[in-house]
């Protein structure tokens, strides 16, 4: 399966309720470059000279990791891809590399939720500055206001937290996904699915989404 979805549409909590339901692996492209990056792997090597100069990694270094993690045994039984692929060219490629080892893509189902309530959900982060802790001015909010609940630390509002960074990234995630989309929804593939909800109404209509594919 492929998990899509803006900045803030929780995917990463939906793959997780996933990962659970049907005991396979949730693969987060940037968490595996950072992991091959700090095992020090012949890719993770290549990646790190771009990571460190804040470009992105070429597509034939991403796919390479992507291809090696597919690979390995916990990934027979299926996958989730989450933050893959991210173009239509990345999905050619992951058409292909899935096709030379006999496995096919069943599900790409994308998480749809307003700007608005994305901006509501991502600007009113707050994360504690001595221990990393999170939290929501709305949603879940600490004890007492700007004070840590673990720590006392002092909690701030990052930069990519900001309502206007909030946006760009929005644009761009448009940009980048609206062929995709269209791709996978010409192939017979998207299913799209509401984020508005709580995590188990939305992972209710996920589950539905998928199972109608079966």
């Amino acid at each position: 399966m492929i998990l899509m979805g803006p900045p803030g549409a929780g995917k990463g909590t939906q793959a997780t309720l996933l990962q659970e339901r049907f005991d396979v692996p949730h693969i987060s492209s940037g968490e595996l470059l950072r992991s091959a990056v700090k095992r020090k792997t012949a890719l993770g090597t290549q990646a790190k000279r771009f990571m460190d100069r804040g470009e992105l990694v070429p597509d034939d270094i991403l796919m390479g990791t992507i291809d090696e993690r597919l690979r390995r045994n916990d990934c027979a039984k299926g996958f989730i891809l989450d933050g893959f692929p991210r173009t239509v060219a990345q999905a050619d490629a992951l058409t292909a590399m899935l096709g030379k080892n006999g496995t096919r893509m069943d599900h790409v189902v994308s998480l749809t939720v307003p700007r608005d309530e994305v901006v509501k959900r991502l600007s009113g982060r707050r994360t504690c500055r001595d221990c990393g802790a999170m939290y929501h001015i709305i949603f879940e909010p600490s004890n007492n206001p700007g004070i840590c609940n673990r720590c006392n630390g002092e909690l701030y509002q990052r930069d990519d937290d900001q309502e206007d960074t909030i946006l760009a990234r929005l644009d761009v995630y448009d940009r980048q996904t609206a062929p995709l989309l269209a791709l996978y929804r010409q192939q017979g593939l998207l299913r799209e699915v509401d984020g508005i909800g709580s995590q188990d109404q939305v992972f209710a209509r996920l589950l539905a989404a998928v199972q109608a594919d079966a």
